[in-house]
């Protein structure tokens, strides 16, 4: 814990709470933040001229998926003014392991950018290297059900055996009272996508009494919207569990008119007293991996199964019939990010229907030919939502908003460089979509209340000194699909228990 003194003066403070901002100075001492108001420079603190700038909580990015790349202490989130990460979400967590590592690699080091050592037993194992290594930002940890089935049940698909289901809930209680701030699930990657109901309100049961929270990617964003919200409602309600809903959003044109009715069921249920809200990014278009937009039956039993049933000409029928019957997209709306061959490099940053008709194949064949290709591990950058819809849910009072970043070996989503001046600079500032305190309390204050994430999120005495300084004139991403590493602008100071991070 840092003990210099340090006297923020002269700039703007927003709490955190969502109150107006008010003229006044932060002393930070300790690690902590030791007075606010109108005071003179105290003795022997090193001042930090704000004048101009808004002085805010260090903000807190509730949905990220570095999990690994938090303990090499990389910048891109600290240039956001990040100082809080909640890692574990949708379903893939680096723990808890099995012996064999392998089938855990396999399901997850598409969202992680991992390799073939990551890996820890227990949730305190990892939260205890996290402890060690990452200086950049406070991690909490969901535990992931995919990661948590995978090491009692492999990569089987469909109901488990009752005995697996009980060293389930064990080991998912000894991760929350290990310290994970929660559990999560990826009811879209399988296997965790094969999971039935009474699995899933086991496990929330078990969140239920630790107190924790349980963040969802939902069966479907798709057509199914309606229905997987459906679900959701009542596990919350018959687990008694806090219920966050992520990246809530209608993917796909002909489903932009499922999000109202949608989000309607969360607005009534909230009215009926379900512990529910939802987080979002400020972006139109999502990235994950492309196997995803197949039918999740032919994941099941990892990569080699699929791959010997792309490669059937029967099968490889079945499931290009399939895929097309569901698709919600235009195959110009979906981007190929990263691929890990040098031979498909030059896909990279094109679409679909462009990759197709370089091919001279239909896109259904471009994309199974890609997958085959690449050994199933291929990252894709979709174009999900209407500018309407999206202004719905990021301004909505029961939303966060969120990165849902990660790293990827090709061009990541510009997310991961530039959300938070994104949302301050473009939604706030120039759209004017919300008011500027109720815009920072969706990153700060609101963010810690949902994750119980203590001693953050407000300027408060007391709180530990996590402190984001930026000029409200001027912050802004200019991060763009086409050059998404580039640096936001307007971020000022960052400070982290008391430590000047930038």
């Amino acid at each position: 814990m840092n003990r210099e003194r340090i006297w923020l003066h002269g700039g703007t403070l927003l709490d955190g709470s969502g109150s107006a901002g008010e003229p006044g100075d932060l002393l930070l001492e300790d690690g902590r933040i030791a007075a606010m108001g109108r005071f003179d420079a105290p003795g022997e603190a090193r001042p930090v001229d704000c004048t101009g700038l808004t002085v805010t909580p260090g903000f807190i990015d509730v949905h990220s998926h570095s999990d690994l790349q938090v303990l090499e202490n990389l910048p891109e989130k600290t240039l956001q003014g990040v100082t809080s990460e909640v890692v574990g979400n949708c379903g893939f967590s680096p723990y808890p392991t099995a012996p064999d590592r392998a089938p855990l690699h396999e399901f997850a080091n598409g969202i992680f950018r991992g390799d073939d050592r990551w890996g820890w037993a227990t949730a305190g194992d990892y939260l205890a290297e996290v402890s060690r290594s990452a200086r950049n930002a406070t991690v909490e940890s969901l535990t992931g059900h995919g990661t948590l089935r995978i090491a009692h049940a492999g990569t089987k698909q469909g109901p488990l055996a009752p005995q697996t289901l009980d060293a389930m809930e064990r080991g998912l209680d000894e991760a929350l009272a290990g310290g994970s701030c929660g559990f999560s699930t990826g009811l879209m990657y399988a296997p965790g996508s094969s999971a039935p109901f009474d699995e899933l309100v086991r496990l929330c049961r078990v969140v239920a009494r630790r107190g924790k929270v349980y963040a969802t990617h939902m069966r479907s964003y798709g057509g199914a919207l309606v229905e997987a919200v459906e679900e959701q409602l009542r596990l919350a309600r018959e687990s008694g569990c806090r219920l966050q809903i992520s990246h809530f959003q209608a993917a796909g044109r002909r489903n932009w008119s499922q999000q109202a009715p949608a989000l309607d069921l969360v607005e009534k249920a909230r009215a009926q007293g379900v512990d529910v809200a939802f987080d979002c990014y400020p972006y139109v278009a999502g990235s994950t991996v492309l196997t995803q937009f197949l039918p999740q039956w032919t994941l099941d039993g990892g990569a080699a199964a699929l791959i010997s049933r792309l490669t059937d000409a029967s099968s490889r029928a079945t499931i290009a019939r399939e895929t097309v019957g569901a698709m919600a997209h235009d195959w110009s709306d979906i981007y190929i990010s990263s691929v890990g061959s040098a031979a498909n490099q030059h896909v990279v940053g094109t679409n679909l229907q462009q990759i197709a008709e370089a091919r001279g194949c239909e896109p259904i064949d471009a994309m199974i030919g890609l997958i085959v290709e690449e050994n199933a591990v291929v990252n894709m950058i979709s174009f999900n939502q209407s500018d309407g819809n999206l202004r719905q849910t990021l301004t909505h009072p029961a939303s966060i908003i969120i990165s849902d970043g990660f790293y990827v070996k090709g061009r990541p989503h510009p997310r991961l460089h530039g959300t938070f001046p994104l949302w301050l600079g473009e939604m706030v500032r120039h759209r004017q979509w919300l008011l500027l305190p109720e815009a920072v309390h969706k990153i700060t204050g609101r963010s810690a209340e949902r994750f119980g994430i203590a001693g953050r999120g407000l300027l408060r005495p007391g709180y530990f000194a996590d402190v984001t300084v930026f000029d409200a004139a001027s912050v802004m991403s200019p991060a763009t699909y086409d050059k998404p590493e580039t640096a936001p602008i307007g971020i000022r100071y960052v400070f982290r228990n008391g430590s000047q991070l930038l």
